[in-house]
């Protein structure tokens, strides 16, 4: 789980060359080769159509970025949605990238102060459906006439990290005024979008949940109590409780669906600017959902939780590791899985068809729990004394497929990775993660060095949750650091891209690396510490228009895709061109040159 410390020195089988593609594409080629030899016996001729058998191909290499939408520039304390956005992408098509991977896009863990702690993790997140509307553009709010010039505050924040509380407090009431406007107007444009929206009936079923929810949780007498805490007509879901609601806190209801429905907007019309200039959108589906949830209250059936008191009876975390000798202490709930594969896993198909529907494809983090899953008894003080249980595995895929069709599903597969694991990933055709900066300890058989790569999988220098590669490399002893100057060619002064350019010539047919590594940072930069809970998830690039200063880390991820084969047109030409780029042919030293003179 983000947030939580994944091994570089685990129990992790290497990889397997086979994976679940690949094996379709054998047996293809098996069927093939029956049907072309099984009219000859041996000796004899080979059947007509024998000249044009060949092996299929391999799967399109790519190269993309990770980065927040929160991260981007911007002139109202956070990034969002807008113009800086669509120049982010600009500049990814500039750079011949293909992927852009962001965090969930979820409400972020909020907290309340004096009565509860929390720390704007989009890992946190308490609602597993909804959207992060601090992300809702202010700018493009005017340009759909919700708002005017005149209501937009004074540019703050800069280049700063984001103050979440701050910009909570100055853009959430021109985001409410926003969706005023927009519920004020009689038809056409927008609020027809708007209702076209609340009316699709796989929106329906969690945005109506979840408004009711959110107009309880904010009554004055239960602000900052878990909903198991509520009074019991709205703990246990009472049908007339819960028509007095609708009825009392109509106004706030549609306030919050109208707010939905711009984040929906806004991000959609940025998923299609993305996708016509050949770019896909990664996203990033934590596997547990938060307690305090519309999630779990609408859905009581579906989670591990007491019969009386509707407490979690049961809670998520991992083991002890060489990291932590209590293990990890998540304290979601967890599902009743039995329950869920009764209802055809209909909660599930709801939550990745929206996922999908925000993405091109998707991430799904702690993917080894739908293997066999951690349990921790409800109350305990640390995880030390769980338990494995057993997942729904495959079936839940296999039920699933009406559904997914051929989605595009990332599995998060690090930490300790025992063989169902690696079988079930294989199974489903997923593709797994490899981490160079976890490739250095540990003998040649580590399945992170580049030798043990597979195709069908992505590949990181690090992620978000891992020091920038610049940090990283800092750190290392003169022994590692001669390791990597001799397996990868990463030397002195270039940490962060002979990582980035060690990543591109992976086998893997993606690789993926962090906006801190493409400049080059250092820890200051760091988007996420595990295990610490305060300071993370604020890092932002700089100021509004900073993409257009990126013209030499654009061509220089360029460069490297073509080289790698990781763009979508390469030409004869541009591959002999950015092979000069490299190697110092155009400039002095080229990429990779004494002291790093680039560009």
């Amino acid at each position: 789980m983000a947030g939580a410390m994944k091994s570089a020195m685990t129990k992790t089988i290497p990889p397997s060359r086979t994976t679940a593609s690949s094996t379709r594409r054998r047996r293809a080629v098996k069927k093939t080769r029956a049907a072309v030899t099984s009219a000859a016996a041996v000796g004899q001729p080979v059947a007509p159509g024998y000249d044009d058998w060949y092996p299929a191909p391999r799967e399109d290499r790519r190269a993309g970025v990770v980065m927040h939408p929160t991260s981007l520039s911007g002139p109202y304390g956070i990034g969002d949605a807008g113009p800086e956005a669509r120049a982010f992408v600009d500049w990814l098509a500039k750079a011949k990238m293909r992927i852009w991977q962001v965090l969930p896009l979820v409400p972020p863990g909020r907290p309340i102060p004096g009565v509860r702690e929390d720390y704007w993790s989009p890992y946190s997140g308490r609602d597993a459906h909804c959207g992060n509307t601090l992300i809702i553009s202010l700018d493009d709010l005017v340009s759909d006439g919700l708002l005017e010039a005149k209501d937009l505050p004074a540019a703050y924040g800069g280049s700063a990290n984001v103050d979440f509380g701050l910009a909570a407090k100055t853009n959430e009431p021109l985001i409410a005024k926003a969706a005023e406007k927009l519920l004020s107007q009689k038809g056409g444009g927008l609020r027809s979008e708007y209702d076209s929206f609340c009316a699709r009936e796989d929106v329906k079923a969690w945005l109506d949940p979840a408004a009711v929810f959110n107009a309880i949780d904010t009554l004055p007498e239960l602000v900052g109590k878990d909903w198991w805490d509520w009074p019991a007509e709205y703990r246990d879901r009472d049908p007339a409780a819960l028509a007095r609601i609708e009825s009392e806190k109509s106004d706030a209801i549609e306030l919050f669906k109208a707010t939905q429905f711009l984040f929906h907007s806004q991000w959609m019309r940025l998923k299609k600017y993305a996708n016509d200039r050949g770019i896909s959108l990664v996203g990033d589906m934590p596997i547990y959902v938060g307690g305090h949830s519309a999630d779990v209250w609408a859905n009581q059936n579906l989670f591990m939780l007491n019969a009386d008191d509707k407490k979690p009876s049961a809670v998520a975390g991992v083991p002890p590791d060489a990291f932590s000798e209590d293990g990890q202490l998540w304290g979601n709930p967890l599902f009743d899985w039995n329950e869920h594969a009764r209802t055809g896993y209909a909660w599930w198909a709801q939550r990745l068809k929206r996922t999908l529907e925000l993405h091109d494809e998707v991430r799904i983090d702690h993917f080894r729990a739908f293997a066999a899953y951690w349990q921790v008894e409800a109350g305990a003080a640390t995880a030390k004394n769980g338990r494995w249980m057993v997942g729904p595995g495959k079936d839940l895929f296999d039920k699933l497929m009406p559904t997914l069709g051929d989605a595009k599903i990332v599995a998060e597969d690090l930490g300790v990775i025992t063989a169902d694991v690696v079988e079930l990933r294989e199974a489903c055709g997923m593709p797994g993660m490899v981490v160079l900066q976890f490739a250095w300890g540990g003998d040649g058989r580590n399945p992170h060095l580049l030798h043990n790569h597979y195709e069908n999988s992505f590949c990181y220098p690090g992620t978000h949750d891992n020091e920038t590669s610049q940090g990283w490399y800092a750190a290392q002893t003169e022994d590692t650091k001669r390791r990597l100057e001799a397996y990868a060619g990463v030397a002195y002064g270039d940490g962060a891209w002979g990582m980035i350019k060690a990543g591109m010539s992976s086998v893997s047919k993606a690789c993926v690396f962090t906006m801190q590594d493409v400049l080059a940072l250092g820890n200051e930069a760091r988007m996420n510490t595990p295990g610490v809970a305060d300071g993370n998830w604020a890092w932002r690039i700089g100021e509004p228009g900073v993409f257009s200063t990126l013209d030499g880390e654009a061509h220089k991820l360029a460069a490297l895709a073509t080289v790698y084969d990781r763009v979508a047109d390469p030409t004869e030409a541009s591959v002999r061109e950015a092979c000069e780029a490299v190697t110092g042919k155009l400039s002095r030293g080229g990429i990779f040159g004494l002291g790093f003179l680039i560009f």
